[in-house]
């Protein structure tokens, strides 16, 4: 994985928040290898976001402000960690 990939990985899966570790985390690792250049930049904005405001708008807490929509937001918001961590792969 190249470097830019690696320290997005990183920051992913180290937010200082346990739920949006979990979830970020898990999402980025089994995602960043085939993001296109345009869904690395739109996840890096969204890891400009803290943690609260971010899981809150993962999980439909909060609605996703406009500037924010966008592929990446949708499948965080669609990703299923559950089913990821139970093994229940008819689920993810």
């Amino acid at each position: 994985m190249p470097p830019e990939r690696r320290r997005l990985l990183y920051r992913a899966q180290h937010r200082g928040f346990k739920e949006a570790d979990l979830v970020i985390g898990t999402f980025a690792k089994q995602q960043l290898a085939a993001m296109t250049e345009a869904e690395l930049e739109e996840f890096q904005r969204l890891l400009e976001v803290p943690d609260q405001e971010l899981y809150a708008w993962i999980i439909g807490r909060e609605t996703v402000p406009t500037n924010y929509e966008g592929p990446v937001m949708r499948q965080l918001q669609a990703f299923d960690l559950a089913a990821i961590l139970t093994g229940d792969v008819s689920r993810a």
